[in-house]
């Protein structure tokens, strides 16, 4: 089973950060944990290369749920790989400024909690976002 890691980071104005990764599937940033690695380590990496934001506060870890990778174009899972883990932490910033470093990311936005709701493509980020939603408005 494959590992990632990645973050939901909200700003000075309360929104939260997610990442488009073309054809208009959006999630929140995050990547595999490469050797060596933990999933911090991994996610305040991947966070970086998606976004560029490079302050960060961690508040908490805020769990893991399995999926698959989302299909082309958003639609369904593709069933012939294999699920993996997707740790998340919750981390503020005072950085409002986006940049991409990482070349697969087309779009890097700031959206509410509601907003995002309905941006994010994949029903489990969806489910996720729910249900640590009580955490993230605090």
């Amino acid at each position: 089973m494959r590992e990632s890691a990645g973050g939901i980071i909200k700003g000075p104005d309360g929104r939260i950060v997610l990442v488009n990764q073309g054809s208009n599937v959006w999630s929140f940033p995050k990547g595999g944990v490469e050797m060596g690695e933990d999933a911090l380590q991994a996610a305040i990496r991947e966070i970086e290369e998606e976004t560029g934001i490079t302050d960060l506060t961690l508040i908490q870890l805020l769990g893991s749920y399995k999926r698959r990778r989302i299909g082309k174009g958003g639609l369904g899972e593709v069933l012939d790989e294999p699920e993996y883990t997707r740790t998340l932490f919750f981390f503020t910033t005072t950085q409002t400024a986006v940049r991409p470093q990482d070349g697969e990311i087309v779009g890097v936005r700031w959206a509410t909690l509601d907003e995002a709701y309905e941006l994010l493509t994949h029903p489990k980020d969806k489910e996720f976002l729910n249900s640590v939603r009580s955490i993230l408005e605090q």
